[in-house]
């Protein structure tokens, strides 16, 4: 009775823990696997968004004429015009793809050591289970210092193309590898949405600016050797 007793309190320990994560409130309109079945078009209006307090999202612009990125309700949505990058703060334009939520408050934490995207990504997992979010639903997390390389682009989708891939993604547009620079990194993680807002070889998606918010776009590649702050959203 007593080892019955035992495990039933166990049980309903490790139930609790698992009712009393909490649940971030993370929206999304349209999906890769739609663009990637050739459909582009736009889903959702930045501007329907502008309101928003404490906004941070990514995403791609209709057509696939460029990346969005917006940190604490500010755009820095990045474009190819004329072979050159430009980069803008303006909420006048619409999405193929959007992942957003609403943050108020963060906790930080320092990391390091980690070199590698899918070392980070266990990382990640790890620290948002540890500190109250709810792993088995969606949720975003920035990052916050210099990085050692990224590896990145920016889309330019040429006009009437409808076969679609990832290769083609990264080399379309303008895509370069920084190194050594301050960056600002949002992202969403999850373990359920692949061919929605995550590829299918990983459980996040993450875009980024440079502090001086000369580059910013879709992140491809990720590399760590240095303390970084990584932060999720306060519990």
């Amino acid at each position: 009775i007593t080892i019955l007793t035992i495990l039933a309190i166990t049980l309903s320990s490790c139930r609790d823990k698992v009712e009393n994560k909490v649940s971030v409130d993370v929206k999304h309109a349209g999906a890769l696997r739609t663009i990637m079945s050739g459909n582009i078009q736009p889903v959702i209006s930045l501007d329907t968004l502008s309101k928003s307090n404490h906004l941070y999202a990514l995403g791609a612009v209709d057509n696939l004429k460029g990346e969005i990125q917006i940190f604490d309700g500010k755009p820095s949505n990045s474009f190819v015009v004329d072979s050159s990058l430009q980069v803008n703060a303006s909420y006048n334009l619409k999405a193929s793809l959007l992942v957003y939520a609403e943050i108020e408050t963060w906790d930080a934490f320092q990391i390091e050591g980690y070199r590698t995207k899918s070392e980070l990504e266990e990382q990640i997992f790890e620290l948002a289970s540890n500190s109250g979010i709810n792993t088995e639903e969606p949720f975003p997390f920035l990052l916050e210092g210099t990085i050692v390389s990224l590896d990145w682009h920016v889309i330019n989708w040429k006009d009437g193309d409808t076969i679609h891939n990832h290769k083609k993604h990264r080399e379309s547009g303008l895509n370069g590898t920084l190194t050594n620079k301050k960056v600002q990194i949002i992202g969403f993680y999850s373990t359920k949405h692949k061919a929605v807002f995550t590829h299918h070889t990983t459980n996040m998606h993450m875009h980024f600016k440079t502090d001086d918010n000369a580059i910013a776009g879709h992140i491809d590649d990720l590399s760590l050797n240095q303390t970084i702050t990584l932060k999720l959203p306060k519990q």
